[in-house]
């Protein structure tokens, strides 16, 4: 699966997460709780999504590589391999 797959799954799982963003406004380096104005059960539920659509797990201690778009996108791709 290639970055620009990713990066539009990670989007898509952000949107269900949080209907009240605008795709088309989130800038791959917003961060998902300053600037996205995530709380901390939104943060679970992408993850839960994330695990569920791609079958990857990722832990408490990495929430913090998936803070951004385009930090998320770099994870998943290197977790995939």
């Amino acid at each position: 699966m290639n970055r620009d797959t990713l990066y539009a799954i990670f989007i898509e799982e952000l949107i269900n997460v949080a209907p009240d963003l605008d795709p088309d406004t989130v800038n791959k380096d917003d961060q998902l709780q300053d600037d996205l104005e995530l709380d901390s059960m939104d943060v679970l539920n992408l993850v839960a999504a994330l695990h569920e659509r791609l079958g990857i797990d990722i832990p408490e201690d990495d929430y913090v590589q998936i803070e951004t778009a385009a930090k998320a996108t770099d994870y998943l791709a290197a977790r995939l391999k």
